[in-house]
């Protein structure tokens, strides 16, 4: 799952940081001597501060920043330090939670937090983020703004589904739900325009639709959430990051739990991948296929149906990878191809 990059490994000092809406807690970590704590605001002024006060500490040993990927609360503050050509990884809060477990841990302070952050850094060693290139970043906020949009639709068309509503609730509603539905129109244009002014975004949207099962708001949707293949060593790798490989549970000769997705990647991800595969089931040879089997072994229809959106996305990744278009005889040519390989 996690990105190669030996660059890592040279850090000497490991910072920790939890974030919240307003403010950073920070603990900086030395390989020798005393831990530092210091609280910082989570505005521009605030990253700019905790760079200068690292800085300050350590001088020219090399250090690393980690803290947990709680989407824009933690990006901000990613993306300062990226540009700033600092090491820096994002986790995913569940491993860092597993690790206070592990340790025992039971108070639970923003102090003590960032430093669990700070030693999970140093222990484990995290892959470093790479940040989008600016055109994905405004795609991805796009795509999102559309998503809470559509949201805001259903919830009110709910609320004017409610028997017995007084004629000035009715009205309001319905009036509300024309801007709402015009603002969807108008967002879905401007990321059809977006991706189209970006040849780099047209040409892999391109490659995707090529995909039995993915559409164009499909494709809009992993454009953005996908993360540039070149820094997955392969589509098994991919499949972890979205939190779509499968967790085997067993222990002994007594236990042996049904096999689960892991869940533990980008959500945003997985749900752009549901409804694809459900599609995809039907359409996509290689899915159908694959899910059939599945089912034929005896396994729930939710379970075929993750492995459906794992091999969906599998497929993504094999077709960015190989700029090549979909092809469904795919499967000889994989086993001359591991990098590509879809189970």
């Amino acid at each position: 799952m996690d990105l190669k990059d030996t660059a890592a490994t040279t850090a000497t000092v490991w910072i920790g940081i939890d974030v919240s809406q307003d403010t950073l807690d920070v603990c900086l970590l030395p390989t020798t001597g005393k831990e530092k704590h210091k609280e910082f605001s989570n505005d521009a002024l605030g990253h700019a501060k905790l760079l200068r006060w690292v800085q300050h500490l350590i001088g020219e040993q090399g250090c690393h920043y980690c803290l947990e990927s709680t989407g824009s609360y933690s990006t901000a503050v990613a993306y300062f330090l990226a540009q700033a050509e600092e090491r820096v990884s994002l986790v995913n809060p569940a491993r860092i939670k597993y690790a206070g477990m592990a340790q025992g841990l039971g108070n639970k302070t923003d102090q003590v937090d960032a430093r669990l952050i700070a030693d999970y850094c140093r222990k484990q060693q995290p892959a470093l983020w790479r940040a989008a290139a600016p055109e994905v970043r405004v795609l991805v906020a796009l795509v999102r703004r559309l998503h809470s949009v559509q949201e805001l639709v259903v919830q009110e068309q709910n609320r004017l589904a409610v028997p017995g509503l007084p004629a000035q609730v009715h009205t309001s509603l319905k009036k509300m739900l024309r801007v709402l539905e015009a603002e969807v129109h108008r967002l879905q244009k401007q990321i059809k325009e977006h991706v189209e002014n970006h040849p780099g975004l047209k040409a892999d949207k391109e490659l995707l639709l090529s995909i039995p099962g993915i559409g164009e708001t499909t494709a809009h949707e992993l454009l953005g959430e996908m993360p540039d293949v070149k820094q997955f060593a392969s589509a098994q790798s991919m499949a972890a990051y979205a939190g779509l490989a499968p967790r085997e549970h067993s222990s002994g000769s007594s236990v042996r739990k049904r096999t689960r997705l892991s869940k533990q990647g980008n959500s945003h991800l997985r749900r752009a991948l549901y409804f694809p595969a459900v599609s995809a089931v039907q359409w996509n040879p290689l899915v159908k296929a694959h899910y059939e089997r599945l089912r034929e072994q005896g396994k729930g229809k939710m379970v075929a149906l993750g492995a459906a959106m794992r091999k969906l996305l599998m497929l993504a990744y094999g077709v960015l990878k190989s700029r090549q278009k979909f092809d469904p005889q795919w499967t000889q040519q994989q086993k001359r191809q591991p990098m590509l390989a879809v189970p």
